[in-house]
């Protein structure tokens, strides 16, 4: 259903309605006003679990925002898309309420509205939001400590990108694996969004080696954003190219991978080494749900004893920012991260924008691990006359798809055959 074919919410009981002379609200253009007591707001909203076709783009009418004391009102300008979200179109992301649900955990705008006791923000402030669900839409109300003043050189599709991806690479390296000069870290994924500010944090530190995995294609980005040895690991066996160079293994394992990847990773630490697992995933490869897939996970996961912990000397930690309640740490954190970017430490890679109508390009691009950098969601209205894709896009993109689709049949086929 797209946002001209949704229905519109009818003011609550109280509100006042809208006169019939009262020209209809155009989507996305709808300013916060003393004179209207309803606002429109394109969003995305998932209706159930399943494929992409699962998110709608709707037009709410609901009624202004009354904000309370120590909260904000932001128009946003750009989205973040993560990993998470594409597991909880799939009903495997427990932090996201049920279905029909508002997605998005972090955006950027500018502020609209203070409420009562807000000193530190002012309207028109450039900020970045975040929140556990609903910021896919044009205009959200947060808690004051939940947006941050974004520096004057950053772009919206910058602060859109920043804070999940960078805020859990920093809390797994400076928190957890207590990174250090002369150390040697492996990085899964190493051109998705937190592969590349955890390289980017990596390389705040001196003489620290990053090993990083990423199809053959994306080597020469990563090799230029800081990884010292890029792995395919389409087409080669990651633990034995490791072992090629550092025969003893390396000091730190980020894991987004899951299941048997986990107990390699474990193997490949040096004694000291700490793995951080931080997600799963090995379970996502199809567009819907794959119980055989949470099966072969689960049943290849990690299972150590405290008597194995000791006897190796390696720790094995587990970070999930959508379960940290600990708002004194984000803040804390989100600091340091706007210094790093001034001193031009770290900054944000863009791979591609969408509009909000685009939003199954956008989830299928990240399905398929063909991004370099962050995907943004734009809430703005699509424009009719932008540029068309140039024929030897259009051909390229149906090159991809047909590629994509012929892996996915031969994965459900060897699926099939191991069940």
């Amino acid at each position: 259903m797209s946002g001209k074919d949704a229905p519109s919410e009818q003011p609550q009981p109280g509100q006042e309605a809208k006169t019939p002379e009262e020209p209809p609200a155009s989507p996305g253009n709808t300013p916060i006003n003393e004179e209207k007591t309803t606002i429109s707001c394109r969003a995305l909203v998932l209706t159930g679990y399943g494929g992409y076709d699962k998110i709608k783009l709707q037009v709410k009418t609901m009624p202004k925002p009354e904000l309370k004391s120590g909260e904000v009102l932001v128009r946003v300008k750009a989205c973040g898309l993560n990993f998470a979200e594409l597991m909880g179109r799939q009903g495997l992301y427990d932090p996201l309420p049920s279905p029909p649900v508002t997605m998005g955990m972090e955006g950027a705008g500018v502020v609209e509205a203070v409420g009562p006791e807000v000193e530190d923000k002012k309207v028109g402030d450039r900020v970045i939001v975040l929140g556990r669900s609903g910021i896919w839409q044009e205009v959200v109300v947060v808690s004051s400590s939940r947006a941050f003043v974004m520096p004057d050189q950053m772009s919206f599709e910058e602060g859109a990108a920043l804070p999940i991806n960078y805020i859990t690479a920093y809390l797994m390296l400076f928190e957890m694996a207590n990174i250090k000069p002369g150390k040697s870290v492996l990085i899964h994924i190493a051109a998705g969004g937190v592969g590349i500010a955890a390289t980017q944090l990596c390389r705040s530190v001196q003489d620290v080696t990053i090993f990083g995995t990423a199809s053959a294609s994306k080597h020469e980005t990563i090799v230029q954003g800081g990884v010292t040895h890029p792995i395919d690991y389409r087409t080669k066996d990651y633990v034995e190219e490791v072992r090629k160079i550092s025969p003893k293994g390396v000091d730190v394992v980020l894991d987004p991978l899951g299941g048997s990847d986990t107990q390699k990773g474990f193997n490949l630490l040096k004694p000291m080494g700490s793995i951080v697992v931080f997600g799963a995933a090995n379970c996502v490869t199809g567009q819907k749900r794959n119980l055989l897939a949470l099966a072969k996970l689960w049943y290849h996961q990690l299972s150590l004893s405290a008597l194995k912990l000791m006897q190796s000397n390696k720790a094995v930690c587990g970070f999930h920012l959508g379960y940290l309640k600990e708002e004194d740490l984000i803040s804390e954190t989100m600091a340091k991260l706007m210094e790093l970017y001034d001193q031009g430490k770290i900054r944000p890679k863009i791979d591609s924008s969408f509009h909000f109508e685009e939003v199954a390009d956008a989830m299928r691009r990240m399905h398929e691990r063909q991004n370099i950098g962050k995907v943004i969601l734009l809430p703005e209205t699509k424009k009719e006359e932008e540029k068309p894709k140039t024929p030897t896009e259009t051909v390229e993109k149906e090159e991809t798809t047909e590629a994509a689709a012929k892996k996915m049949k031969e994965e459900a086929t060897e699926e099939a055959k191991e069940e």
